[in-house]
């Protein structure tokens, strides 16, 4: 395969990415996303090279102004971080599977600042509320040089807590008056919370779920590390002491990972091998494969029963069967 067909390879575009080409950085996350061969090559290189980088995750319900608070906060984060980089995980396109970009451009305050990057990720199915790809665009991100990654999920509800798995720390967002929808989600993404942030504090019911909120964290164990916060995007009510609390989770955050480590050993091998695995699938010229690829795409076999034959094929496969490079 050329690269003048297929575009730049992994290395090119880690290269690039790595002086800061904000067209690069694009390109290389697309690449992930779509788990093209320079995609894969890409998640595996980026591996561990998070170094300094924080992160931070905002999720919680819909509708309660997740995107119009990073917007909001972002003034006072620059300060301290000279370049953030922003990923919201958003819907798939019925259409083009792609992301629908309502989030972006409820933050396109911001759009035209050369020391911020945003970009929307498409779900594509996956649950959690983060992406498949999510953990390998935030090394990505991080090797290009931001000093802060923000990831906001899509907004789904309970199942939100993977991505107490990628960032340092965890903000859930709440609307004012959560009522019952307070008890759906509190047993899921409310446990991994660093900080409970009741957005639209203007509002009339702003004060009794904040209450609500404080009196929960008591009952489950006083930590003064947990705290539950009123801001408005508004008027811009407490973002200073948000961003301040925020800092002050960073201090107790245990501290980044040294180079090439972050997730456990075993997760780590189960992600390579996975990520080898579909470029062994995607690059095979064997029909073999492809009838398997097929199969699996149909829902004739299971993707365990897929991946017991791709093994199988591959480890048949004689010297003459690999087409040379």
């Amino acid at each position: 395969m050329s690269a003048a067909r297929h575009g730049p390879d992994g290395a090119t575009l880690l290269v690039r990415a790595r002086t800061g080409d904000s067209l690069a950085v694009a390109r290389a996350i697309t690449a992930i996303e779509n788990r093209t061969a320079a995609g894969i090559e890409l998640g595996l290189a980026v591996r561990g090279l998070r170094g300094r980088c924080r992160t931070l995750g905002v999720t919680g319900p819909p509708g309660a102004g997740k995107s119009s608070l990073i917007n909001a906060l972002i003034g006072d984060l620059l300060p301290r971080y000279p370049r953030i980089g922003i990923l919201t995980v958003d819907p798939s396109s019925p259409v083009s599977g792609g992301a629908v970009l309502g989030d972006r451009v409820r933050m396109a305050a911001h759009s035209a600042n050369p020391d911020v990057f945003i970009r929307s990720l498409a779900a594509r199915g996956h649950l959690g509320g983060v992406t498949r790809t999510t953990r390998a665009v935030i090394d990505l991100l991080a090797a290009a040089g931001m000093d802060f990654v923000i990831v906001e999920t899509v907004g789904t509800g309970q199942s939100e807590v993977e991505v107490a798995e990628l960032t340092d720390v965890k903000l859930v967002v709440c609307a004012p008056g959560l009522g019952d929808e307070m008890q759906a989600i509190k047993a899921g993404v409310l446990e991994i919370a660093d900080l409970l942030v009741v957005n639209k504090a203007d509002l009339p019911d702003a004060e009794r779920t904040i209450t609500h909120l404080r009196a929960m964290l008591l009952h489950r164990g006083h930590d003064e590390r947990r705290r539950a916060l009123k801001v408005s995007t508004l008027t811009r009510e407490g973002l200073a002491a948000l961003a301040e609390a925020v800092e002050g989770r960073f201090a107790d955050a245990p501290p980044p990972p040294a180079a090439g480590q972050g997730a456990s050993p075993r997760l780590k091998l189960s992600e390579d091998v996975a990520e080898l695995a579909a470029a062994l699938v995607r690059e095979s010229a064997d029909p073999r494969i492809a009838a398997i690829v097929a199969d699996l795409s149909a829902g004739v076999i299971s993707p365990s029963q897929a991946a017991r034959a791709a093994l199988d094929a591959l480890g048949d496969a004689s010297p003459a069967d690999v087409e040379p490079n």
